[in-house]
């Protein structure tokens, strides 16, 4: 035997990661994510053994198994360096057994962040395995299994064959549904607004009503506006009281998973998917060639709960902070932020590794969307230890008769953070008033009576989905982008214009379910079930005295709806489109990505066609019509009707204007400060760069001010 090191990771690049600051002695190796888990053909829980798991290889792993054997049987040391979560811990208990481990030996290593410092200090100190983070993974493992393969085959029976239910994905679809059904019902309510405007010192000024005879204005009818307007009738106003003070903008905390996705949902239109697979890149190592180090780690660990930060990372991000900005961009201590209730703390918050490695520095190396989350993750980071903003706030009450209006100003007097966090700074409405002194009196030039209703609550996009999630404890943050994916890809909500909405499949599906499921269904049984498996982590709970109370009445309510409830048929919606194949009216079937068109001759015939949704535009290559198609992974894209006859296909659909270079058509890119146009022309390069002009109008007119 050698005096070799094995080290076992996850994955490739992980691997390729660790290897660099380890010496020679070390060998690194991957296993590929879990290579031993639960059969796929079967419930793999053996519910009269005390709900024992039935483990076996993962089909396709037991080569990389054997190799990883072989590799261990050289070692004369192993260690597991799996990722530090209740997965990780999981995957390295598999292995310890695959390789005939001892149970006692120390063979797990963890590390928060991938750098030279955090892989030396982890080798030093190895551990056993923690066996009630591994349970806490089996409890949870074992719990779905229960529940996904007994409602699955129930719904085979009375619904559809094909279908499939999850514990934490059905509360996801009710949530929806729920939504859906608050808008259906939804009553608008009207109000109205009342804005006197006022000039003085050549600076026209805005106050809104704020209170009529001493409560709060509430005016819900025009007739009450109309009271309201002759009580203000040749009144006198004036200026009662005025308040100047300072507000403190204070930053936002670090990242956590839950907060990361969120945001990059709404400011950089990333799916949780996408977020987690560009995240995982960014911890695990990306090469940034030579000159900046090679394949580095640029952020600590992606599934975390918990907004801490080390003492030694805010060290590090005081110096960057002072030397690039300056000491008073400083707060006066380093900063703390509280984390949410059950939240996991072994993890800090995510942050990059190296803090003087800012977004710019690597936007040449790192892929255009790695740069996008890094920068949003470096942004968020440092500006959570920079100082407060100050705002220099303006308050003026106004009283005409029995009303009180109120005119609220506003200035930047120091940036603070807002100097870093460009998008923070510009979203802030800055506010000019004029000097105004108290019992000075006002002559209204204008009253501007405004009538609104009130507005249904919104439809779930993925950052409120994920926030809502988070909310009702349903699910770990680690767990939301698979939860959403799962009920896209099962046909019972649809994405479309990043909004969710529930299909019919996905209400008769979740109907049949509540109908007979009292507790699996409610988002606070499955809260409760999250505590419950924290409570296994920790070491106060027993995972199959769990099992065992959960398994009793949800047994009993499955015997109960395979005898009562009804077998519902779902009939297909018959199209006017005739299949080309075989002369039968085509139908309307669910899929990943939306409905599409099926034979029902299947499975003789299994002619299937998108559904064509025309632009109303013409082809430039060929005149035909161009029409909306979806690509494999969802997204919309453009193509001609007479495809594979014309070739032409965008991303972007033309608009009415031709190239000023060559007179084909053009096309709209991007929305925001009006995007910019191009040429749809593979020959001609015309480019109309809209959005950087906009942008120096804004310098320009910030600097006037």
């Amino acid at each position: 035997m050698s005096d070799k090191i094995l080290v076992i990771v996850e994955s490739p690049a992980k691997a390729k990661t660790i290897n660099k600051f380890l010496g020679s002695r070390y060998t690194v190796t991957s296993s590929m994510g879990h290579v031993i888990d639960l059969p796929k053909s079967k419930m793999g829980v053996d519910v009269e053994n005390n709900f024992e798991p039935q483990y076996i290889t993962i089909r396709g792993k037991g080569s990389l198994l054997k190799e990883i054997k072989k590799e261990a049987k050289k070692a004369k040391k192993i260690l597991v360096a799996t990722d530090p979560d209740r997965e990780g811990e999981a995957i390295a208990w598999h292995l310890q057994r695959a390789l005939g481990l001892p149970e006692d030996g120390k063979t797990r290593i963890e590390f928060n962040e991938i750098t030279k410092d955090a892989i030396k200090e982890a080798v030093k100190q190895p551990r056993t395995i923690d066996m009630h983070r591994v349970e806490a993974q089996q409890a949870r493992r074992v719990l779905d299994r229960l529940v996904g393969y007994s409602l699955s085959p129930l719904l085979w029976k009375k619904v559809k064959k094909g279908l499939s239910a999850g514990r934490v994905q059905s509360v996801a679809v009710r949530i929806i549904i729920e939504r859906e059904e608050e808008i259906d019902k939804f009553v608008p309510e009207e109000y109205w607004k009342l804005a006197a405007k006022f000039l003085k010192d050549e600076m026209e000024f805005e106050a809104g009503l704020t209170h009529v005879d001493g409560k709060k204005a509430e005016i819900t009818s025009e007739e009450e506006m109309k009271q309201v307007l002759d009580l203000l009738k040749d009144s006198e106003y004036q200026v009662k009281k005025v308040v100047r003070k300072d507000k403190k903008k204070n930053p936002n905390a670090p990242y956590t998973t839950s907060s990361l996705q969120q945001d990059a949902s709404r400011k950089l239109g990333f799916s949780a998917k996408k977020t987690m697979r560009f995240s995982q890149q960014l911890y695990e190592g990306v090469d940034l060639g030579r000159g900046q180090g090679g394949t580095v780690g640029l952020i600590t660990y992606i599934r975390t709960d918990s907004t801490r930060i080390s003492s030694q990372a805010q060290e590090e991000t005081k110096l960057f902070i002072e030397e690039k900005y300056g000491k008073e961009y400083l707060p006066e201590k380093f900063r703390t932020y509280s984390s949410k209730k059950n939240a996991q703390d072994a993890h800090e918050a995510i942050r990059p590794t190296y803090v003087d490695k800012s977004p710019e520095l690597l936007k040449d190396t790192l892929s255009k969307d790695q740069y996008k989350l890094y920068k949003l993750i470096w942004t968020r980071f440092v500006c959570s230890q920079m100082a407060s903003a100050i705002i220099d706030s303006l308050t003026v009450d106004i009283e005409a008769a029995e009303a009180r209006f109120r005119a609220n100003g506003s200035r930047v007097k120091f940036l603070g953070y807002l100097n870093l966090d460009k998008d923070a700074r510009k979203s802030l409405s800055e506010v000019s008033l004029p000097a105004l002194e108290e019992d000075e009196s006002l002559v209204p030039k204008e009253l501007a009576p405004t009538q609104h209703f009130t507005q249904p609550p919104a439809r779930f996009n993925e950052a409120s989905l994920v926030k809502t999630l988070e909310e009702k404890g349903i699910g770990r943050p680690s767990t939301y982008a698979t939860i959403i994916d799962t009920i896209v890809r099962r046909g019972y909500v649809l994405k479309d214009a990043k909004l969710f909405y529930s299909t019919e499949l996905g209400r008769i599906v979740l109907d049949v379910l509540q109908s007979s499921f009292t507790t699996v269904l409610d988002p606070t049984f499955t809260a409760d079930m999250e505590s419950k498996l924290d409570g296994v982590e920790e070491g106060t709970a027993d995972w199959k005295a769990i099992l065992r109370d959960f398994y009793g009445p949800f047994s009993m309510e499955l015997e109960k709806a395979e005898k009562e409830v009804a077998k519902i048929e779902i009939k297909d919606e018959v199209s006017d489109v005739i299949c080309e194949k075989c002369g039968r009216n085509m139908v309307y079937k669910m899929g990943r990505y939306g409905k599409f068109l099926a034979c029902p001759g299947f499975p003789d015939c299994r002619n299937t066609k998108p559904i064509i949704k025309s632009t109303g535009k013409s082809c430039p290559k060929c005149g035909g019509d161009i029409i909306e198609k979806k690509s494999k992974t969802g997204k919309t894209f453009y193509g001609c009707e007479k495809y594979p006859d014309c070739d032409f296909v965008s991303w972007d659909l033309p608009i009415e204007e031709k190239c000023p270079k060559c007179s084909y058509p053009l096309a709209q890119k991007g929305k925001r400060y009006g995007g910019y146009k191009y040429c749809l022309s593979d020959d001609c390069d015309y480019t109309e760069q809209k959005k950087k002009a906009k942008k120096k109008d804004t310098k320009k007119s910030q600097e006037k001010k």
